[in-house]
């Protein structure tokens, strides 16, 4: 017999999971692709001769928060591409799962408050800002699906290490005293 619980814990409807499964999600992989090339883009043309103008400090500055936007943009089409062949089939949601362990969704920008961020050209900035914002959606996405909104089955796949499992569920209990 199933308790309460567990009912309602097989039956939630996790948007997030739907939404991959769904063509609304190609909107969502397009723009995050048309975002790389356009980063892309800019960073060998036109960014590169606007970092040319700017002071060492904001120079430095650049070169970093280039870094940070490349790896971002990079980890959110990873994550992409692994939705998308799982939607096609391509891969199981092992191979999901294990390659979906190496793709961090946490790249940070420098505050805007460092000295230099007021010299960075606005176009580059605007591409930073929306690419923190597609980040935080697929991060959303990804907490729903695999994390805080995923099933039994996802949850027993994900828990990789049982001592550390263990000692999280001691750390929340004793948390709430």
């Amino acid at each position: 017999m199933m308790t309460e619980q567990e009912f309602h814990v097989d039956n939630t409807i996790r948007l997030a999971e739907r939404m991959v499964r769904s063509e609304s999600f190609n909107h969502l992989y397009d723009e995050g692709m048309s975002l790389v090339e356009e980063a892309a883009f800019y960073l060998d043309g036109e960014g590169r001769e606007e970092a040319k103008r700017l002071s060492r400090i904001a120079a430095t500055l650049y070169a970093a928060e280039s870094m940070r936007l490349t790896t971002r943009l990079m980890q959110v089409a990873s994550w992409l591409l692994l939705q998308r062949a799982s939607r096609s089939g391509e891969m199981t949601l092992e191979q999901v799962l294990s390659e979906k362990a190496k793709v961090r969704l946490d790249t940070d920008s420098a505050p805007e408050t460092v000295v230099g961020w007021d010299e960075i050209p606005l176009s580059y900035c605007d591409i930073v800002h929306r690419s923190l914002r597609l980040q935080a959606r697929v991060r959303q996405m990804d907490d729903e699906i695999y994390n805080e909104g995923a099933g039994v089955e996802q949850k027993r796949l994900l828990s990789t290490n049982p001592v550390s499992d263990q000692l999280s569920l001691l750390a929340t209990a004793f948390s709430h005293r």
